[in-house]
């Protein structure tokens, strides 16, 4: 997913959906987490998505999901589908989630 960093729409930011499939159409916001190109080098708290490995995330440069950023969005500022990440990865930005809430 692409979105809006601000609420002026001055900059679109890749995101990663995070919430559960029954919620779309429930409520209006999404929870995401958020996209950067910058690693933050703390351990246990980021997922690296390699767009070598990862064709299909429509990201152009090695990116970092960064669990430490969790963030709710109305649906209105979610822009547009940017591509999907596998399983594999899926499931690290899940444990990633559950270490940085501290969740079993």
């Amino acid at each position: 997913m692409v979105l809006q960093s601000d609420l002026l729409g001055s900059k679109l930011r890749p995101a990663v959906v995070v919430q559960a499939d029954f919620l779309n159409g429930l409520i209006d916001d999404t929870i995401l987490v958020q996209i950067t190109s910058t690693r933050h080098g703390i351990p246990g708290v980021e997922v690296e998505i390699d767009p070598s490995q990862e064709t299909a995330s429509g990201l152009v440069k090695v990116s970092y999901a960064s669990c430490t950023n969790i963030v709710t969005r109305d649906q209105a500022l979610i822009e547009q589908t940017l591509g999907v990440l596998s399983d594999s990865i899926m499931r690290q930005i899940e444990d990633c989630l559950k270490r940085v809430l501290e969740l079993p």
